[in-house]
């Protein structure tokens, strides 16, 4: 049950973070990313598979506004790859979970207005 209770601390921690830190950019991203993930799903089978494709382009958006930010991209690529390996999966299921019931969300509300 403890590891439940991290992995939901996890996921109020991502989105807390980055309101009290003022990184409305980041948490733009996952809005605008999950909701059309979400509106493009054809079903609530496909969830898993749109998850992992909306983390993908999420990870894509951050690079970009790396770059804008007046990143170098090489570098940028680097540093971004060697966070990537250094991550724990924790943190990526606790992303993962964020995604997934954002765009479970979007997916039922699409389906139930659609009618």
């Amino acid at each position: 049950m403890s590891v439940v209770m991290d992995l939901l601390n996890s996921v109020t921690a991502i989105v807390t973070s980055g309101i009290s830190a003022g990184d409305w950019i980041t948490l733009g991203l996952i809005a605008v990313i999950a909701i059309a993930a979400g509106f493009m799903m054809q079903g609530m089978g496909s969830l898993v598979n749109t998850t992992v494709v909306a983390l993908v382009v999420f990870g894509l958006a951050l690079f970009v506004v790396g770059i804008t930010k007046g990143g170098n991209a090489a570098a940028l690529a680097e540093a971004d790859w060697k966070a990537l390996l250094a991550w724990q999966v924790h943190g990526l299921l606790a992303y993962a979970i964020l995604f997934g019931v954002i765009i479970a969300v979007v997916q039922v509300i699409r389906s139930v207005v659609m009618r």
